[in-house]
């Protein structure tokens, strides 16, 4: 089942159940989904749905930080929820000692040392980012990357 028949049957469920929040935040996804498919012509595999899913996580989780910072915690209860309906549909992420080994073990292919300096940052990041994307946070990974490189 494609993560595009999932999310339909999803909202039906949604739906029949009177989820209001599931139901609005599944519609959003797909909302987004088609929006890029009719702007680009193109029909969506998993890989790029899951990109979107991501992206729609991502606009989330900086409208939480903003929205606890302003004190506005029925907003924020909202958003994780959404948050968490999101990431069903997401893989699973890679905990931080399994991003460590992946720099790792990238650094030693590229021949690039721990504590070599930030002059290799690009490289690494490059080449670490191809592996994780998708199941790491990019901004985890950059901040993993910058201390091994320190």
């Amino acid at each position: 089942m494609s993560l595009k028949d999932r999310l339909a049957g999803d909202f039906k469920e949604a739906m029949k159940a009177k989820d209001e929040v599931r139901k609005n935040t599944i519609s959003f996804a797909r909302a987004a989904i088609k929006q890029y498919e009719v702007d680009n012509r193109e029909e969506l595999d998993d890989q790029g749905i899951i990109a979107i899913l991501s992206k729609q996580v991502k606009m989330r989780k900086d409208a939480l930080s903003d929205f606890e910072k302003a004190g506005r915690t029925d907003l924020s209860e909202a958003y994780k929820k959404e948050i968490a309906i999101l990431t069903e549909y997401l893989p699973a992420q890679l905990t931080e000692a399994e991003v460590q080994e992946i720099i790792k073990a990238t650094a030693a292919e590229m021949g690039i040392e721990s504590g070599s300096g930030k002059s290799n940052m690009g490289k690494l990041m490059g080449a670490v980012m191809g592996k994780t994307k998708g199941v790491a946070d990019g901004g985890a990974v950059k901040g993993l990357v910058d201390k091994f490189l320190s």
